[in-house]
């Protein structure tokens, strides 16, 4: 398969339902903000530790789920309450491991600031998804999902930061 087409040089991009849309359309916005989301995964997975690799790699899949889902404006879903419950159940064993008690100053190793930048793509995908379910009717699964995703982020980078003492809890937060 050509990588060049050269049918999005008018500003076009196609959907799986065959449907020319503008590159600049809210289902594109979303989809590229995923697709960036999955590539800052990508690097944040050679700075964890091994434990927390496969976890990274399974959401990767479950992004270009979301993707495909957008762009056949809805009628490709895969992601499913088992996608969803699994994070809930990560994002409690994380929750014990870390016990926050205050807010926190992001980025205090390398592989917690990378699982931090995930964290905040995955909000803006989030808010471009979330514009989606209530001007199109898609997406909400994603929506969920995504939602779900950016705690456990948050929560991975905490416990990386746990483990190795350097969690900085902000007590006096003003």
């Amino acid at each position: 398969m050509p990588v060049t087409t050269k049918t999005g040089d008018k500003g076009l991009t196609g959907l799986f339902t065959g449907d020319r849309i503008a590159k600049s359309s809210p289902i594109i916005e979303a989809n590229g903000t995923i697709d960036e989301l999955d590539s800052f995964l990508g690097e944040a997975k050679h700075h964890l530790p091994e434990d927390m690799r496969a976890t990274i790699e399974r959401i990767q899949l479950r992004l270009y789920d979301i993707m495909a889902e957008l762009a056949s404006r809805g009628s490709y879903r895969k992601i499913e309450p088992g996608d969803i419950q699994w994070l809930e159940e990560l994002i409690e064993r994380y929750e014990g491991e870390v016990q926050l008690k205050s807010f926190v100053l992001p980025g205090s190793t390398v592989a917690s600031a990378k699982l931090d930048v995930c964290r905040a793509v995955t909000r803006r995908a989030e808010r471009r998804v979330a514009k989606l379910v209530l001007e199109y009717g898609i997406g909400h699964d994603a929506l969920v999902y995504l939602n779900r995703l950016s705690d456990l982020l948050f929560l991975m980078a905490r416990a990386i930061e746990k483990r190795e003492g350097k969690l900085r809890e902000v007590k006096n937060f003003q």
